[in-house]
């Protein structure tokens, strides 16, 4: 695979998978260089040239065995991460065509969390929870 930064700049494209009303949300190992033993939903960065549904499809089968369906993109974040690499990361609402998760190396356990208890959130996932209820994106999963 080719990097998925050109220079120090990087774009990431996130899951906002949900089932039922609830987030599917990822535990990363504690090894992990970034966010280590954080919750987070499954993705990861585009490789170079990569088209954005190609991405996002590739790292949610790697991250959960899941495919799903990609149904609109709702949230877009921009960061410097602690390494100095400048992201832009898309976050795409989708359903789960399947169920039966199989967690990569990368994590260590999954919940479908319920979307009403935004506190136990990592900070940057609570605004795009906020947007999900505020936009009434459920009835696009129902």
């Amino acid at each position: 695979h080719t990097s998925g930064f050109i220079g120090d700049f990087g774009i990431s494209v996130k899951a906002f998978i949900i089932k039922e009303g609830k987030l599917l949300i990822l535990k990363r190992v504690k090894g992990e260089v970034h966010y280590a033993n954080k919750w987070d939903i499954p993705g990861g960065r585009l490789l170079v040239g990569e088209d954005p549904f190609d991405g996002l499809k590739r790292e949610t089968k790697e991250e959960t065995g899941l495919d799903v369906e990609i149904l609109l993109p709702f949230a877009v974040n921009h960061f410097v991460r602690d390494d100095g690499q400048k992201i832009t990361m898309i976050i795409f609402l989708c359903r789960a065509l399947a169920d039966g998760i199989v967690l990569s190396k990368a994590h260590t356990e999954y919940r479908w969390f319920d979307l009403k208890s935004l506190n136990e959130l990592q900070d940057w996932l609570v605004p795009i929870a906020r947007d999900f209820h505020k936009y009434k994106l459920g009835e696009f999963v129902s």
